[in-house]
């Protein structure tokens, strides 16, 4: 199972809020695969251990540009709280993913929907 970083939305992973994400990656991830939620994953100091989260499975990815969260407002809104931000407004949320991600409002992530995983249901599969 792969191991996919939550440094920036740990809050919102730890409190299962979050049941989308946008990444300049992950291209090959496919509906049904489970990933593993970690703090972060690279970076790590000498000593420093993966702090895993909740493993998590993929339910939808497609190819979405980010700007679309503002030109269609409804559809903005009700993404920004999937992402786990409900406090944000579409324009907060993109201008927050460009500065995080060094891109520009024109980007194309991989829009990622998923849904938590719970380790009894796991084991008893």
């Amino acid at each position: 199972m792969r191991n996919m970083s939550f440094a920036l939305t740990t809050e919102q992973a730890r409190n299962k809020t979050k049941t989308v994400t946008r990444r300049m990656g992950w291209w090959n991830l496919k509906p049904g695969e489970l990933v593993q939620q970690v703090v972060k994953s690279q970076g790590l100091k000498k000593g420093e251990h993966i702090e895993k989260i909740h493993v998590i499975r993929i339910l939808k990815t497609g190819v979405e540009p980010i700007n679309r969260l503002i030109h269609e407002p409804e559809y903005g809104q009700s993404e920004i709280i999937k992402e786990g931000f409900p406090s944000w407004s579409p324009l907060e949320f993109v201008l927050f993913f460009c500065s995080t991600h060094n891109c520009e409002g024109d980007a194309k992530p991989n829009r990622i929907e998923f849904e938590y995983v719970e380790a009894e249901k796991e084991a008893g599969k």
